[in-house]
C-alpha cells in the first residue's frame, strides 16, 4: 500500500509538474477535511508522515480527564491507560484514526477539497512560471481559431493570439508552429490567460537577440524600434565598442542574420540604421533607404525639422502612403517635413514662402529679439552659414561691421546669396545704432509732428508757422493742425 502511494505521488508530480512538498500538503489537507466532516472539529487532528514519506497517518489529540465532557477532544483516564499504562490526568494522548471509519460524505468532501487544492496549486505554479516569462518568446502550435483569435498549445496551457496582435502578412493552419511573444499573463475565473503577440516591437527585439549575439551580450544595443506590423520596421542601434559596427553586426555576413529575421516576420521590410545623438545625422539615417542631402532644424524646442532630398528620392523618403517618413518621425521623435531641392530653393528666395513655413512650424512671429547669428536667420542653409564662418563672420553684427566693401570681398559666397542675407536681416532683425539714432531704412512715422522751435518776440503779433505735414499756416497756441488734423507740439529754446 505504501509503495502504491509513493508511486502515485511520483506519477502525479511528473504529470502535473507540482512539487512533492505541495502534493504532501494536499494529502494532509484532504485527511483533515475528512476528519472535520466526520467529527465536526479539526483543531485536534494531526497528520504524520513516515520518514520516507511512503506512509501517512492521522491522529486525534485528546486530553486525559477524570470524567469526559467532549469525547472528540477528551479521553477518560482508564481508557487512556489501556493505550498507555503511564498516562496521567492532564496529559495529551495521540490516538490513531482509521480512515475507514470516515463515512461516505466525509470522503466525498475530502476528494472535492483535494481536487480544488490541486487546481489552485496548478494555477499558481503555471502562473508563476509564465509570469516570469513575460517579454520572452515562446513556441507553440496552432490548435483552433475562433472569431479571429488563434488558440496556441503551449504544452502545459493554452495561449491566445488575438487578431489585433497578428501580422496581416501571416496565415496559419492546424498544427502550424507559431513563435510569439508573451505580453500578458492574467488570472481569470476559468484559469489562466496567456496573451501572445507577433506585432509588438519587443517581439522584433527578442528575435534580434536570438539571431545577433552582439545584441544579446549588449555589445550592440537597440536604441529604439518602431514598426508598422506586416509592412516595415525601423531599428536604431549603436555599439558600445568602437571596433564593432552595429549595423554590420545586425546584418551579418552576406546578410545571413537579417534574412533570418525577415523570414520570421514573413518578408516584412526592415531598415537597420545607426543611432546618432546629433538630431540632424539621426534624421538623415532615419529616412533610409532614401538619401537625404541636408537637414534643417526649424524649431529645436518643438522638434521640427526639414529634410531636403533630390527629386528622385522624394517618393522613397516619404514612402508608400507616407509610411517611411511617419516611422522616421516616431523613431527620432521629431516632426519631419520632406522637401526637394527645388522646393527648398523656393523657400530660400521667397520671403513669403519663408514666412508661411515659419507660421506652419512655429507659433512665434517675432524673431528680432532671438536672432543674433547668421545661421539663425530663417531660410539660411547650413552650408551658407558655414561659408560665413569660414570668413570669420558668425554674428550679424560682425557682418554689418564689414561694410559694403568688406561684405563684397567675402569668399565662397555669391552676390545673390549676399543679397538674400541682406533681405533677411532687413526683414527679421531690428538694427539700432549705438548713438541711439535709427538708420533711415528703419525710420517709422510718428503720430505727432514736432514743429521747429519758434521764438515769440515781446510786444509783437503772434508769429505764424507752417505745418510740417501739410504746409498749412499754424500758430503756437494750436495743438491740432486745422487742415490735416495731425497733433502739434512746440519746443522753445532759451
Amino acid at each position: 500500500m505504501a509503495t502504491d502511494m509513493s508511486e502515485a505521488i511520483n506519477q502525479f508530480i511528473q504529470e502535473r509538474g507540482i512539487s512533492e512538498e505541495l502534493i504532501l500538503k494536499t494529502i494532509e489537507n484532504t485527511l483533515v477535511s475528512a476528519y472535520k466532516r466526520r467529527y465536526g472539529n479539526e483543531e485536534n487532528a494531526i497528520v504524520r508522515w513516515s520518514d520516507d514519506n511512503r506512509e501517512v497517518s492521522i491522529y486525534a489529540q485528546k486530553k486525559i480527564v477524570d470524567g469526559v465532557y467532549d469525547p472528540v477532544i477528551e479521553i477518560d483516564l482508564e481508557e487512556a491507560r489501556e493505550l498507555d499504562p503511564e498516562a496521567e490526568i492532564g496529559d495529551e494522548l495521540l490516538i490513531e484514526v482509521d480512515p475507514k471509519d470516515f463515512d461516505l460524505a466525509s470522503v466525498q468532501t475530502a476528494k472535492q477539497t483535494a481536487r480544488q487544492t490541486i487546481r489552485d496549486i496548478q494555477k499558481d505554479t503555471i502562473y508563476s512560471e509564465f509570469k516570469d516569462k513575460e517579454g520572452e518568446i515562446v513556441i507553440g502550435y496552432y490548435q483552433r481559431e475562433r472569431n479571429g483569435t488563434i488558440y496556441v498549445d503551449l504544452g502545459k496551457i493554452e495561449g491566445i493570439l488575438p487578431k489585433k496582435y497578428q501580422s496581416p502578412r501571416e496565415s496559419y493552419h492546424v498544427n502550424d508552429r507559431i513563435k510569439a511573444l508573451i505580453t500578458e499573463v492574467n488570472k481569470v475565473p476559468m484559469g489562466l490567460q496567456i496573451v501572445l503577440s507577433r506585432t509588438h516591437t519587443d517581439f522584433v527585439q527578442a528575435i534580434f537577440e536570438l539571431e545577433v549575439p552582439e545584441i544579446y551580450d549588449r555589445t550592440v544595443e537597440i536604441h529604439k524600434i518602431v514598426r508598422e506590423a506586416g509592412y516595415r520596421t525601423k531599428l536604431a542601434v549603436y555599439s558600445n565598442r568602437e571596433d564593432v559596427d552595429p549595423v554590420g553586426a545586425c546584418v551579418g555576413l552576406k546578410g545571413v542574420r537579417i534574412q533570418a529575421v525577415i523570414r520570421e516576420l514573413e518578408g516584412e521590410k526592415i531598415d537597420i540604421l545607426k543611432y546618432d545623438p546629433d538630431p540632424r545625422r539621426f534624421i538623415k539615417n532615419a529616412l533610409s533607404p532614401a538619401e537625404v542631402r541636408d537637414v534643417v532644424i526649424l524649431d529645436e524646442a518643438k522638434h521640427q525639422a526639414l529634410a531636403v532630398v533630390a527629386e528622385s528620392q522624394l517618393s522613397l523618403a516619404i514612402g508608400k502612403q507616407g509610411l517611411n517618413v511617419r516611422l522616421a518621425n516616431r523613431l527620432v521623435d521629431w516632426n519631419i517635413d520632406v522637401k526637394t531641392d527645388a522646393q527648398f530653393e523656393e523657400m530660400d528666395i521667397s520671403a513669403e514662402s519663408r514666412r508661411a513655413v515659419s507660421e506652419l512650424f512655429s507659433d512665434e512671429e517675432d524673431y528680432g529679439e532671438e536672432i543674433s547669428r547668421i545661421g539663425e536667420l530663417p531660410g539660411v542653409a547650413p552650408a551658407l552659414a558655414e561659408a560665413f564662418l569660414a570668413n570669420g563672420v558668425d554674428y550679424i553684427e560682425d557682418y554689418l561691421a564689414l561694410g559694403e566693401e568688406g561684405i563684397a570681398a567675402l569668399k565662397g559666397i555669391t552676390p545673390e546669396q549676399l543679397q538674400d542675407v541682406k533681405k533677411l536681416i532687413e526683414e527679421y532683425v531690428e538694427i539700432v545704432e549705438e548713438d541711439g539714432e535709427t538708420p533711415e531704412s528703419e525710420e517709422t512715422p510718428v503720430e505727432e509732428a514736432e514743429a521747429g522751435p519758434p521764438e515769440e518776440p515781446e510786444g509783437e503779433a503772434e508769429e505764424e508757422y507752417e505745418c510740417p505735414e501739410c504746409g498749412a499756416k499754424i500758430t503756437a497756441d494750436m495743438s491740432v493742425c486745422p487742415e490735416c488734423g495731425i497733433g502739434l507740439s512746440f519746443e522753445f529754446e532759451d
